[in-house]
């Protein structure tokens, strides 16, 4: 775990650095930062997400909501696993690629290729296995 210095005095903690917040790591690696506030935590979350996946953990639906409405990301989790941000999880077979653009098409456009998803998840700490 890449800490901040709120943070570091939990065993096993390295300290992390300004690179760290909007870098994905495709390993066991995360980094963590202490903010005072869900006003902080979704400014930290628009200045460093990929604008693909986030997730708030909270019993607080009021919290949950705006944490819904107000981060613009592809899916958007409340108590779930990130791990669940997979087309198979979300029934759509084999996942080919990933997209967090908002107008993908090319060529003749209608209506239906405008359309653009936000998908809103609700768990209860369920892990994928």
């Amino acid at each position: 775990m890449r800490a901040d210095a709120a943070l570091q005095a939990i065993p096993g903690t390295s300290a992390a650095s300004d690179a760290d917040w909007g870098r994905e790591y495709l390993d066991s690696i995360i980094a963590a930062r202490l903010v005072d506030d869900l006003d902080a935590a979704i400014a930290h979350i628009r200045r460093y997400h990929s604008q693909h996946t986030d997730c708030i953990v909270t019993e607080d639906d009021a919290a949950a909501a705006r944490f819904f409405a107000e981060l613009d990301s592809a899916i958007v989790m409340r108590n779930a696993s990130t791990q669940f941000a997979d087309g198979g999880e979300f029934g759509m077979g084999a996942e080919i690629g990933i997209a967090t653009g908002k107008l993908h098409a090319r060529g003749p456009v209608g209506a239906e290729q405008l359309t653009s998803f936000k998908y809103l998840v609700e768990g209860n700490g369920a892990t994928r296995g």
